[in-house]
This record gives C-alpha cells, sequence and structure tokens, in this order.
C-alpha cells in the first residue's frame, strides 16, 4: 500500500498529498523549531510511558532514547535542521528520529499521543523556562533601582501629580515606586507558573485521552509538572496560560515604560535631573552634540508591541470552539516575539538604569519650588487643632499670596504669615522646608528617611525570597 503524503504525520486517508500553497501556509517550523529541546525531552518521557505500559521493549526503549540523545545533541551544537518538506516541529523531528533508529522502533513512539496535547504540554514547559528568565531580569532591574535608591537616600526632589509640582519626596522614593510593580509582576508570574504546573495536557490525545494504559501523572512528573489536565478537551483547546503570559510580558513592558518615559523628561536639558552615560545612549547621524535616550525610547515603543501580541493573541481566541482549531497555531507566534522582546529589552534597560548619574542639588534646587509646601502648611495646621477645611483654606490663601508677590511659600515673612492668619506662628517654620516636609511623612508607605530604609529592607526580603524560588530553594 503506498504512502500518499510521505513524511507527515497525516495523510493515510488522502488520495494526493498537499498543494505546495496549502504547505507553505501550513508550516511552522520558521518559528517553532525552538521548541525543538521540549519536544525531544516530551518525546523521551512519553516513550518511558509507553515502557511502563509495556508498549516498548527495553531494547526499544534504549534505541529510542539513544536517538533522541543524537538529535539533541546535534541540536545544541547547530547542526539539526528541519526540511523545507517538514510542516512542524514535531513532523521534523519524528522524520529525524526515523532516520536515526528507523521506522520500526520510531514508528512506535507517537502512539498514545496527538500534536494536540503534545504542543499544548511543550508550550507550557517552554514558557515556565522563560518566565524564569524574565522573572530574574525584572529582578536585576529591581536590583538596579534599589541600589541607586541607597546612593540617594539623602537627595530630595519635586514629586508631581498631573506633572505638576506637588510635594517633596526622596529620589530614593520615587525609584523604588518603579520597583513594586516590577516586584508584583514576578509576583504574578510565579502565582502564573502555580497553576500551569498543576496542570500538564500529557495524555489527552486529540481531544478524548487515550487507551493504551499510559500514565499522565508519570510523564507530568518527568517533564515538571505537579499535576495533569483533568479533562482532556480542556487539555488540548484551552491556551489561557498563553494570554496570560502575554498579559504579564505586556505589563511588564508598560511598567518599564513608565519609568523610560521619566528617564526621556529628566535627561532633557530642561528637566536636567540626570545624565546618560556614553554606553547606555547614543548620538545623532547629524547633530554632534546630541545624547539620546535610546534605551529608554525603545523600551517605550517596545511596550506598544507587547500590548499588540496580547490584543491579537486574545482576538485570535475569540470564539473558538471546543477543542483543537488549527488557529492555535497563532497562539506561538506572539508570545515567542514576546518572550524575545523582554530578554533583549530589560538587561538594556537595567544598564541604563544602572548608570545614570543624578543631579542632586539641581533636584533639592527644585524640590520646594512650585508652593509644593502648601500641604504640609494645612496639615501642620490640622496638628495646631484647626479643622482642615479651614487649614485648606488658609494654606491656600498663602499660596495666592505668594503668586501676588512672586515668590514660594518659605520666602514669606512671619508679618506676611501673620496677616493670613493668626494660626500661622513663626513654628510653621518647621514644615516650610523640604527637608521638614520630607521628615514628616513618618507613616507607613511615606517618604521620611526611615521609612525609605524600612522600605529597602523590606523589598530586599521580597526579592530575595523571589531569588530562591528562581534558584529552586
Amino acid at each position: 500500500m503506498g504512502a500518499t503524503n510521505e513524511g507527515k504525520l497525516w495523510g493515510g486517508r488522502f488520495s494526493q498529498g498537499p498543494s505546495p500553497e496549502l504547505e507553505a501556509l501550513s508550516r511552522s517550523t520558521h518559528f517553532d523549531w525552538r521548541l525543538t529541546p521540549y519536544d525531544l525531552a516530551g518525546s523521551r518521557a512519553h516513550a518511558h510511558a509507553l515502557h511502563r505500559a509495556g508498549l516498548l521493549t527495553d531494547a526499544d526503549l534504549a534505541e529510542l532514547e539513544r536517538g533522541l540523545d543524537v538529535l539533541g545533541e546535534r541540536y545544541a551544537a547547530g547542526d539539526l535542521h528541519p526540511d523545507p518538506s517538514d510542516e512542524d516541529v514535531h513532523g521534523a523531528l519524528e522524520r529525524l528520529l526515523l532516520e536515526e533508529v528507523g521506522p520500526e522502533v520510531g514508528g512506535r513512539l507517537r502512539a498514545g499521543r496527538s500534536r494536540n496535547d503534545q504542543i499544548a504540554t511543550l508550550l507550557k514547559v517552554y514558557l515556565r523556562d522563560h518566565a524564569r528568565v524574565i522573572a530574574r531580569q525584572a529582578l536585576d532591574l529591581v536590583d538596579a533601582l534599589s541600589s541607586q535608591a541607597r546612593d540617594h537616600l539623602d537627595v530630595i526632589m519635586p514629586g508631581r501629580t498631573h506633572l505638576q509640582h506637588a510635594q517633596p519626596v526622596l529620589l530614593a522614593h520615587h525609584l523604588l515606586a518603579h520597583a513594586w510593580p516590577l516586584v508584583r509582576d514576578v509576583d504574578r508570574l510565579r502565582d502564573w507558573d502555580d497553576r500551569v504546573a498543576a496542570d500538564s495536557p500529557y495524555g489527552s490525545g486529540a481531544l478524548a485521552g487515550q487507551s493504551l494504559g499510559l500514565d499522565p501523572l508519570g510523564v507530568a512528573a518527568e517533564l515538571g509538572f505537579t499535576g495533569s489536565s483533568a479533562n482532556s478537551i480542556d487539555g488540548t483547546a484551552a491556551r489561557d496560560f498563553v494570554a496570560e503570559f502575554a498579559f504579564v510580558t505586556a505589563q511588564i513592558g508598560v511598567d518599564v515604560s513608565r519609568l523610560a518615559e521619566e528617564v526621556i523628561l529628566w535627561s532633557t536639558r530642561e528637566f536636567a535631573f540626570v545624565t546618560l552615560h556614553d554606553s547606555w545612549s547614543t548620538g545623532s547621524s547629524i547633530m554632534p552634540q546630541k545624547k539620546n535616550p535610546d534605551i529608554a525610547e525603545l523600551a517605550r515603543g517596545k511596550a506598544g508591541r507587547l500590548i499588540g501580541n496580547l490584543s491579537g493573541l486574545m482576538a485570535t481566541l475569540k470564539a473558538l470552539p471546543l477543542a483543537y482549531n488549527r488557529d492555535l497555531q497563532e497562539d506561538k507566534e506572539p508570545v515567542f516575539d514576546s518572550v524575545d522582546t523582554l530578554e533583549v529589552l530589560l538587561p538594556a534597560f537595567t544598564g541604563m538604569v544602572a548608570t545614570l548619574a543624578f543631579d542632586g542639588a539641581r533636584l533639592a534646587q527644585l524640590a520646594p519650588q512650585g508652593l509644593s509646601l502648601a500641604t504640609d502648611v494645612a496639615e501642620w495646621l490640622v496638628r495646631e487643632n484647626v479643622p482642615f477645611r479651614t487649614a485648606h483654606e488658609i494654606a491656600g490663601a498663602c499660596v495666592r499670596r505668594c503668586e501676588e508677590l512672586g515668590i514660594e511659600l518659605h520666602e514669606l515673612d512671619d508679618a506676611e504669615l501673620a496677616g493670613i492668619s493668626p494660626a500661622l506662628t513663626p513654628a510653621v517654620r518647621s514644615v516650610l522646608t523640604a527637608e521638614g516636609s520630607v521628615a514628616s511623612r513618618q507613616d507607613r508607605g511615606g517618604t521620611a528617611p526611615d521609612r525609605v530604609r524600612d522600605q529597602l529592607t523590606e523589598l530586599s526580603g521580597v526579592v530575595t525570597a523571589h531569588r530562591e524560588w528562581l534558584d529552586g530553594s
């Protein structure tokens, strides 16, 4: 009986092979070849399950393991490649394995599994590995922010809301405000990983499970999972784990982009808060004086790319009927791109942050400007037993008077203060400095130096716990 679709994982019922146009549309080796190590690991675990079920002899298993090892070594050496006729990574590796061990032994490996449960499982393993890479890189960025914070614990800067002067804060406090979202992103990756680890789809077959007495839990354990899918249809069709991973990567991109935007502003001549290191910035092809914040700008742009990957994936998944549909071939390229984007972006961004040179004197000079001590005046009055509504009006009157005189709040003399309200005694000057303002914010989460030191200690503990997870402790 002649083969009608030689080299494919399907085709026995077809009288003719696929058209060249269909082959071109179906081909995915140009992006899924990166799954080769994971496919080989899955095949090894599946061979062990077949052996335990009595469907492979000891000699068969040994020969399959040898063949899989050879393919793995060739891949690691860069000497293993798909053929243009290969439809996907799974078909390519089966073809190559058959060439290595022969069809009699190699042809036994496909029993009890489908590309449907195979790819769902291998994609989970791949993303779990790269979740750890991205988490480690995010923590490296947190460490760079923490290091800058420790080096600038005495530097006060203008805090802003609506991009307007609001209240003085410690530069360290502001930098750590960018660190905590990244820590939460690592929390999300860990939470995602726990869910994914408990749900290996191997053994689901095409959609209904398998009948060969294989061991889904044993295969799951060998591949690093803690459990297997309770429902074979869900196991093959679900891609919420891909969408959730794409969301976390997009959120990391958004969190990085917020700091990127500030670095871009801070490095302008108008702000002049920070100078970029020569090694972490670029110049202009026509303007010799330029030092451009390209890393920050690329981070800002790549956030849009990461969001686009998530949006496209969600649109692909919308309203797909159960179970597997070929649409799901489109699940991999967006998330592969998100992985590649972050894994090249985060190290560069971390290097830029670690080498930022802040102008502490300029930050301190600007910190009390813009009448940013008005809230401190109001809260000082509250501590003097003035109702806040009244205190707010008195502080507002101080602001109005300063605007009339073209001065800052701390430049009002005692007579001017008393003329606005008898409650404004000379003692109010204790909060009419940026140092006094910052020092008064003593509650948890505040910008007072002691609280920021506490915050650094707390952050260090959280980062240590995350790194222990990454190291398998």
